[in-house]
């Protein structure tokens, strides 16, 4: 019985890791994400500051480092890059720093 909650126990502990992580993939119809973006090229209409990382393990808590993952089962958001701002859930806007990255202070 004790093993049994262990094994629970890590198992619920592995799923959750999951729930914070920032993988994403680019999905090309719009039906298909869960997250629909517009790209901006000005930082100060963004709502959300995105670092690209090359490195599975920095995609963690922070919303804003995103690691592009190959396969669809990997990704938390499935995002789809919209041509009109309107259609858009979040502007975005691409940086080279992380320390930048995250939701926009208002």
């Amino acid at each position: 019985m004790k093993n049994i909650k262990i094994i629970i126990t890590i198992l619920l502990f592995l799923s959750g890791l999951n729930l914070f992580s920032q993988q994403v993939i680019e999905v090309k119809h719009k039906s298909e994400a869960n997250l629909v973006i517009y790209v901006t090229n000005k930082k100060s209409e963004a709502t959300l500051i995105v670092y690209k990382t090359e490195y599975k393990s920095d995609s963690n808590k922070n919303p804003g480092v995103w690691y592009y993952t190959k396969y669809k089962s990997d990704a938390y958001y499935k995002i789809y890059n919209s041509i009109r701002k309107s259609e858009a859930n979040e502007i975005v806007f691409f940086t080279n720093y992380k320390s930048e990255a995250g939701y926009k202070k208002k």
